[in-house]
């Protein structure tokens, strides 16, 4: 059993080994909370989700962090007199979570807040200016970039090649690429944005936050830091620097996910190019997306089109189908699939830096040979077949069959209700209009039978279900 993960420090495929065999470590960055999310968070959440999910089947234990930034200058930008930013930040979160949830991602082990670690911040602050990384300036603390000479070694840039740090006011700066660590407090901001500090009241950067919190949480050395392609630098370069010459081993593996695209250009909030999760959610099955998102690799961009839905709804149509004919040839008991074994390949895949697209070709492979086997009446082999596609799509959380997923599975009967009898009202009238009286009277007997009732109105025909 060898899972390799490609290490984005490393640039290559490295075999992975957890520091304790029987507990994988995890830290990922979470949202920061200015405004809801959009489909892109949704994507990078459910990357780690997959992850943690195979390292669990695989080590048996992952303890997996994911942080809340609730402070920070776009919450605070966005901040009314009506909401402030610390109502703004949680109903945001609850918004995140949802979303979250409804696609079936895993809760946190633990899911701190930035504000609930200051303490922890101030500490490491200290421990950096102590050591001669850090320095105090006008109120601000900022991290001196030249004082640690590995600065730049997950993005392996040099020093002079970046660009200056716009993270804070450089109104104290040694260097332009110096970045923040400690922010003082600034006129005009709500007073409870601010926390007493040495060095004077002032907020916490937000760099500085993940760093605290992965200690807090993790130890000084944990297996996995993840978190988007555009974390890389400066956030996650700023996290290895300042922990590193605070004397912590900090992550040994980073991994990170590719961005969601629209039209080939990266999805943002900045750009108004952005699909909100809530959105997609109304509009589409959670199953169907949670699908859609998973099925390219996770470290390639994807691309959203008209089309990307549509497909992953026929994918998962495929599997449904298939689910539904070995149960009803079955002899229909739940659970007479648990602890099957996954195919190797699929295994094969998975092991190989999460390899979610080959993964999913084993899946439809092995539902297309269970449907030949089905076809010629081979019972057995449509019983293993059916093991093993439970048993993938109980790994990937993409059982169509499985109850939490009803809701979407009914708003999908609706949909095709509706358009069934819609269809079928049609026809009636078509049949009246050519005074085709026996086609029309049957058209309403099987609707009738079906448990549907027709209103005939002067604004046409309408219907309704026969709760009766």
């Amino acid at each position: 059993m060898t899972v390799r993960l490609y290490d984005s420090q490393a640039q290559a495929l490295r075999d992975f080994a957890p520091a304790d065999p029987e507990n994988v470590t995890m830290y990922v960055c979470g949202p920061t909370v200015q405004s809801g999310p959009h489909i892109g968070h949704v994507r990078a959440a459910l990357s780690f989700d997959i992850l943690r999910r195979w390292l669990a089947h695989r080590f048996g234990r992952v303890t997996f962090v994911r942080n809340v930034t609730d402070i920070d200058d776009k919450v605070l930008a966005n901040a009314t007199d009506a909401e402030p930013w610390w109502a703004l930040a949680y109903r945001t979160e609850l918004e995140f979570s949802r979303a979250y949830a409804a696609v079936g991602i895993l809760p946190p082990t633990y899911e701190p807040r930035a504000t609930a670690s200051i303490p922890q911040m101030q500490e490491l602050i200290e421990r950096l200016i102590e050591a001669g990384h850090a320095y105090a300036a006008a109120g601000d603390v900022y991290f001196d970039v030249r004082s640690w000479e590995p600065y730049g070694a997950l993005t392996h840039q040099s020093v002079d090649a970046m660009e200056s740090a716009t993270d804070a006011d450089p109104r104290g700066k040694r260097d332009p690429r110096d970045f923040a660590l400690w922010k003082g407090a600034k006129e005009g901001e709500p007073a409870d944005a601010a926390w007493d500090s040495p060095w004077g009241a002032g907020r916490p950067g937000w760099h500085i936050e993940c760093s605290a919190m992965s200690r807090r949480y993790l130890g000084p050395e944990f297996d996995i830091h993840g978190g988007g392609l555009d974390l890389r630098f400066p956030h996650h370069e700023n996290e290895l620097a300042q922990s590193t010459a605070a004397g912590d081993g900090f992550a040994r593996y980073w991994v990170h996910n590719g961005l969601v695209t629209v039209g080939d250009q990266k999805m943002s909030k900045s750009l108004g190019n952005f699909l909100l999760a809530d959105d997609v959610l109304r509009d589409t099955d959670p199953l169907v997306v949670r699908y859609a998102l998973i099925s390219a690799h996770y470290r390639s961009n994807l691309d959203i089109t008209e089309s990307t839905f549509a497909e992953a709804d026929a994918a998962l149509g495929r599997i449904r189908s298939f689910l539904q004919r070995a149960f009803r040839a079955g002899d229909g008991s739940a659970g007479w699939f648990a602890g099957a074994d996954l195919p190797r390949e699929f295994t094969a895949a998975l092991d190989d830096d999460l390899a979610v697209p080959q993964a999913l070709a084993v899946l439809h492979e092995t539902v297309r040979r269970g449907n030949a086997a089905l076809d010629a009446g081979d019972s057995a082999l449509a019983d293993d077949a059916l093991r093993q596609v439970m048993a993938m799509v109980g790994v990937l959380d993409l059982d169509p069959t499985d109850a939490k997923w009803s809701a979407g599975s009914a708003a999908s009967m609706a949909t095709a209700l509706h358009c069934l009898v819609t269809t079928m009202i049609h026809q009636r009238a078509e049949a009246r209009a050519t005074k085709d009286w026996a086609a029309a009277d049957r058209i309403r007997d099987a609707i009738a039978a079906a448990g549907v009732v027709l209103e005939d109105g002067p604004s046409g025909t309408h219907w309704s279900l026969n709760n009766g």
